[in-house]
């Protein structure tokens, strides 16, 4: 029985990972959950999961949850607070594996809690290897904690390499990572055509079901910016060995080439349940309740070489990861405002790359060697770019 801690339960990863356990109450339990604020949701998953612990970042969210767990006789579950409640239930000593769910920076100290305290580290949260990549990887191998990768394109790309360890990608014969991108939902629209389109349609994925935040990066091609630096992390590949293919079905979900021309790719219906199982149960196999991917439905499969005109994000993360130092700390927060100030209808859907390209150009790069660096860079560009919505608005 492995013990499982889902940071962010309430949003669709969290919610797919509770789905995968329901399935196999045999082989794991839910010790805690935990949400920003989202009383009621948490509230719904502690009446059906009845975990240990329930964390709400937000303090009086957390009384309002104490309360009503009072009404409906479960005092027994621990309600915690805080970012310290979130780092406390990422190392609790029972638990065997950290869904890392929570969505941008907010998800980075309880995630670095979870692997210094040698956890399985179930990684959604992309941007803690983001903001500090050498770090965290540092705290990974210092702790022996196990890093498995939950974005269905980084789980893909594990299941083809040859071996689970980070390693010189050369001397086991890899000679480039194939990173696929859906394209998003405006991925047949032209450059004038994105000046006035809404935050609604950019939520509109055609193929995954994704909250607001990851549903604008993926319209922006920041998501697969993202990850194309997360790839550099997680198995230590240079920039110029990860090309990213737009394959619009999302069938493919990677690709990894070796030197004597072979491609290795991992196909399946876009679902998320299927890497969170894979990673969940691995080196088992286990169901994920993912139905079988039907070919003679897909009939086809097409790649197209990503616009980076168009999607200039794209092209501001590899510029990002090749200048090395907090330059993706820096990308990332600047990301986070201005897609919120979108979200908001305060900036247009065109401003967001303007606007962090801007932050980028006005903050230094520094080596990212402590995580107090790492912070304070993160704290001056949101600084920045929140003051340039100000001024775009």
């Amino acid at each position: 029985m492995k013990k499982i801690t889902v940071l962010g339960s309430t949003g669709s990863i969290g919610e797919s990972t509770l789905d995968v356990v329901s399935r196999l109450p045999e082989r794991y339990e839910i010790v805690a959950i935990t949400a920003n604020k989202s009383v009621e949701k948490l509230l719904d998953q502690c009446i059906k999961i009845k975990p240990q612990y329930a964390v709400l970042v937000d303090e009086q969210s957390a009384e309002k949850l104490t309360r009503a767990l009072k009404e409906k006789h479960l005092s027994d579950i621990t309600v915690l607070s805080g970012i310290e409640g979130l780092e406390q239930v990422a190392s609790l000593p029972e638990v065997d594996q950290v869904m890392a769910a929570i969505v941008g920076a907010a998800g980075l100290l309880p995630t670095l809690a979870a692997a210094k305290a040698g956890k399985r580290v179930l990684l959604a949260n992309k941007e803690a290897l983001v903001m500090s990549g050498q770090l965290f990887i540092d705290e990974v191998d210092k702790n022996n904690a196990e890093l498995l990768p939950i974005d269905s394109e980084h789980n893909a790309i594990f299941q083809c390499m040859p071996t689970h360890q980070r390693t010189h990608l050369p001397s086991v014969g890899v000679k480039r990572i194939l990173l696929t991108s859906s394209g998003g939902p405006f991925l047949q629209r032209t450059l004038n055509e994105l000046g006035n389109v809404t935050p609604d349609q950019a939520c509109a994925h055609p193929n995954w079901d994704m909250g607001r935040k990851i549903s604008v990066d993926s319209a922006t091609m920041m998501n697969k910016g993202l990850e194309v630096i997360e790839a550099h992390w997680l198995f230590n590949a240079p920039a110029d060995n990860i090309q990213v293919v737009v394959h619009p079905q999302s069938v493919i979900h990677s690709m990894v080439e070796y030197d004597d021309g072979s491609v290795l790719a991992q196909m399946g219906n876009p679902d998320m349940r299927t890497p969170i199982a894979h990673a969940m149960g691995w080196p088992d196999r286990t169901i994920s309740g993912v139905g079988s991917l039907n070919l003679f439905e897909v009939a086809r499969l097409d790649f197209e070489e990503p616009d980076f005109d168009r999607f200039s994000c794209l092209s501001l993360a590899y510029d990002a990861l090749r200048q090395g130092g907090t330059s993706t700390t820096v990308l990332n927060a600047a990301n986070e405002i201005a897609v919120d100030a979108f979200l908001n209808e305060t900036i247009s859907f065109l401003t967001i790359p303007k606007l962090i390209e801007k932050t980028m150009a006005q903050i230094t790069s520094v080596e990212a060697n402590s995580l107090d660096v790492v912070l304070q860079a993160d704290k001056e560009a949101r600084q920045v770019a929140a003051e340039l919505v100000q001024s775009l608005a």
